[in-house]
């Protein structure tokens, strides 16, 4: 099977899911070169679009996604990566464990759950 890179910006989206536990951490956009990288690394890479460059995820931070396993859908133009986090158990940035931390209620969106790390601590920012 191959797999089918966006035609306008060579992207497909990655949606990255603990092996633990099923969450769903985050979404992030590999080119071939960080779908590549991924494969040889045994860390999830992935294209940042603000960027413009390659980053693995947890570079920085030290909270790097391990995949256990890749998996393509129907089209081949999106990918899940079932993977076992190591550092701190963070996948977001803003220091929660998953990007998807916000639950809507009748009066809004919330923030549910607690940070694992203060953003400051690890970026020098917020």
């Amino acid at each position: 099977m191959e797999l089918n890179f966006d035609k306008d910006n060579g992207l497909l989206p990655a949606i990255v899911q603990s092996a633990a536990d099923g969450a769903v951490l985050m979404v992030g956009y590999m080119n071939r070169e960080a779908y590549e990288r991924t494969l040889a690394s045994g860390y999830v890479t992935f294209w940042s679009r603000s960027r413009r460059q390659l980053w693995m995820k947890g570079e920085t931070s030290g909270n790097r996604l391990r995949w256990l396993s890749l998996h393509a859908d129907c089209d081949g133009d999106a990918l899940l990566a079932r993977v076992e986090m190591e550092g701190a158990q963070a996948a977001c940035h803003t220091g929660y464990r998953s990007c998807f931390y916000r639950e809507w209620t009748p009066q809004g969106f919330r923030e549910a759950g607690e940070r694992v790390f203060q953003p400051e601590d690890v970026y020098g920012r917020q």
